[in-house]
């Protein structure tokens, strides 16, 4: 309960005195803050600068099978970055995707494309008023993408080990709930790691929907403060359960280089890949090879 003190006219006077002077204090100051969630100092980004200069003409522009970055094609990455990232993502090469600067751009794409040419299946658009697991607390972005889509997100309850999955399995009775957001490491704001257990049961679902995705947000893969947390590779526990297709990874090193010239990637499974990849052609010509291979 909220607990409440009696002040006199005069001590209620001294007090907002007291607090508009510290406040033009402040004010006096001159600060400008940038409060921006995640967004790192400019002594944070200059730990990387030296990248900037490791592809250069003397150095060389061509990957190692001889493949000139500067020019056009692989739409769906160079193998150095995909090497990188699989090591990251704990799957194969085979199974990445890398892309642009954006993991958000990645993952609205996936989302925007099951909309409009579905997922292994009907264009979610053709399906009705379909909708997506939110656990809460969660990523302001991944919501906004929902809103943005016009899918019904639904709250999940977090717990210490990950999202309450009584509920989610509660949910996907429901063919219309066509997949989950996650961000399965270190997630904001309480930096909690799913457990073995929710791996395992999330990997083992079996929603109504046969086209179910579960967004694989692992953002913070490496971000480790104190103690490295452990996370079980959710692909491989997808196909140990018969649900191969159910999953999509996402990462970038947006936290690791510069947020906005880093290298963002997907991974997968093989069919899926396929999928992306079929697309990725009429998408883009390439992307940027160069800054692929700077971070490998």
């Amino acid at each position: 309960m909220a607990k409440y003190i009696d002040l006199t006219k005069e001590e209620l006077h001294s007090l907002q005195k007291e607090l508009t002077e510290s406040y033009k204090a402040f004010q006096e100051m001159g600060l400008k803050l940038d409060m921006s969630r995640g967004k790192p100092g400019s002594d944070q980004l200059d730990i990387s600068m030296d990248i900037l200069d490791n592809v250069t003409s003397v150095t060389g522009f061509k990957t190692a099978d001889g493949t000139d970055t500067r020019n056009y094609g692989i739409p769906d990455g160079i193998a150095e970055c995909k090497s990188l990232f699989a090591e990251m993502l704990q799957v194969t090469p085979a199974e990445v995707i890398v892309g642009g600067n954006s993991s958000l751009n990645m993952m609205f794409d996936v989302l925007s494309q099951a909309m409009v040419t579905g997922f292994g299946g009907q264009p979610w658009l053709l399906q009705g008023n379909v909708k997506f697991l939110c656990p809460s607390p969660g990523y302001d972005r991944h919501f906004a993408v929902c809103e943005h889509l016009g899918i019904e997100m639904i709250t999940v309850s977090m717990t210490a080990e990950g999202p309450d999955m009584d509920e989610v399995e509660q949910y996907i009775t429901d063919p219309l709930v066509k997949g989950i957001w996650c961000v399965p490491k270190y997630s904001n704001p309480e930096g909690i790691t799913y457990s073995d257990v929710v791996v395992k049961r999330m990997a083992a679902m079996k929603p109504a929907a046969k086209d179910f995705i579960i967004m694989w947000d692992n953002a913070y893969n490496v971000h480790h403060l104190n103690t490295e947390d452990t996370l079980l590779p959710i692909l491989e526990e997808c196909k140990k359960a018969g649900n191969p297709n159910m999953v999509v990874m996402f990462t970038s090193t947006s936290k690791i280089t510069f947020p906005g010239a880093g290298v963002a990637a997907l991974a997968a499974s093989a069919d899926i890949i396929k999928i992306i990849k079929s697309r990725l052609t009429m998408q883009t010509i390439g992307p940027d090879k160069l800054n692929h291979l700077r971070h490998a």
